[in-house]
């Protein structure tokens, strides 16, 4: 039995981390936006992706043809994202809400969170009501497609905090530095990362942004479980794309609504 989740601050996700992010990681890999292309549908109607980020996911996927809008909770993510698709000739409806309050104008034929997003809702209320208003928003064949991860952490705890630092460099020239600094509680499930983002142009500190970030994990029991008591069926657990990190497991989820 787990203990109760704890809610830590939101993380702002802002600028610095933002850019950070899209040069360490500036595309999607292959095989992750091949599962997506495959299994979405792309003739019942439009598609929202949940906790888009920068559009890494959500720009290849538009480019191959699919109807999708996003949804994010950081403008500065929402900003790179519109950055990204303009950037390729394309376009997407994009909207700033939090997944656990989601209140949009249309309906979707699907929806999806990819890469370990949903596990930022660590308060597993929180993450409850976030599928219950996912499901609100869908249609049917109305299939909601997730991407979950158990960290090697959650078996090898590290006896205390683990601090890493990593720089990537902008096409200006300029080097963003991440400092981080993890704590594991993997009785509760939560791993916690304290991120201070810096901008050197040169030798001088230019910017600067601190973050608090959290994310928790689930077991194919406890999600399926979660997803059935929002309101949907046929829960299947299925092979994740790409190769996880070492002792680390990686699966998918999918469900769908009620046939009415």
């Amino acid at each position: 039995m787990t203990s109760p989740h704890r809610t830590p601050p939101a993380s702002s996700y802002g600028p610095l981390c933002g850019a950070f992010y899209d040069a360490d990681k500036p595309v999607a890999p292959d095989a992750e936006i091949a599962w997506y292309d495959a299994h979405l549908p792309r003739a019942a109607g439009s598609v929202l992706e949940l906790m888009c980020g920068s559009g890494r996911l959500l720009a290849p996927l538009v480019a191959r043809g699919h109807h999708l809008h996003g949804v994010d909770s950081s403008a500065a993510m929402l900003a790179r994202c519109e950055q990204r698709l303009a950037a390729a000739g394309t376009r997407a409806t994009l909207f700033r809400q939090d997944v656990a309050e989601l209140n949009l104008p249309f309906r979707y034929a699907a929806a999806y969170i990819a890469a370990g997003s949903f596990q930022l809702l660590v308060d597993l209320r929180a993450a409850q009501h976030s599928l219950e208003r996912i499901r609100a928003h869908l249609v049917p064949p109305g299939r909601l497609l997730m991407e979950l991860f158990v960290p090697a952490e959650a078996a090898h705890p590290p006896g205390g905090p683990v601090v890493e630092v990593r720089a990537v460099t902008l096409a200006d020239g300029a080097r963003i530095t991440l400092r981080s600094e993890l704590d594991v509680d993997a009785e509760g499930r939560v791993m916690t990362w304290r991120n201070r983002y810096e901008r050197r142009e040169g030798i001088l500190i230019v910017a600067r942004e601190d973050e608090r970030l959290a994310v928790t994990w689930h077991d194919h029991e406890s999600i399926t479980t979660m997803l059935e008591a929002a309101g949907f069926v046929d829960v299947e657990i299925g092979a994740a794309p790409g190769a996880a990190a070492l002792d680390e497991a990686r699966w998918t989820v999918t469900a769908r609504i009620p046939a009415p």
